[in-house]
């Protein structure tokens, strides 16, 4: 009995953490879609709450208007709005992903490289002083 209730503990611990993370990463896209250039619409009336609704959730869809496309990104949770941009903004944001996802990287690496017990013990010193260079 002690050990279900440790363990239904932990889960409901992770679960928790889980869901502010997502909440979190939700707000940091978001932070990024504005930086990048898309208009932020707010749902405050009750047409374009419902109009929200009718779209996924945090996921872009497009749209043509005018003959341009246009992306829209929906958040019924976090801001309650949208997230509407041009080409431009859309590709403004792919690459701050991809330079995010760069900074990441590197950061995992640099923290690998770092740990002590993330080579199990293994060393560079087997390959001799100086070969990268």
């Amino acid at each position: 009995m002690k050990k279900a209730l440790v363990f239904v503990t932990a889960a409901l611990a992770a679960s928790l953490s889980a869901c502010a993370t997502m909440r979190e990463r939700v707000a940091s896209k978001e932070d990024m879609l504005a930086a990048a250039g898309f208009t932020v619409l707010p749902a405050n009336t009750p047409s374009r709450e419902a109009a929200l609704h009718r779209l996924p959730a945090n996921h872009f869809v497009t749209r043509t208007r005018g003959g341009e496309v246009e992306y829209v990104y929906a958040d019924p949770v976090v801001c309650n709005c949208l997230y509407v941009g041009r080409q431009s903004a859309y590709g403004a944001y792919q690459s701050m992903l991809f330079q995010q996802h760069l900074a990441d990287e590197q950061e995992m690496t640099a923290e690998m490289y770092q740990s002590p017990w993330s080579w199990d013990g293994w060393s560079w010193d087997a390959w001799g002083p100086g070969w990268w260079w």
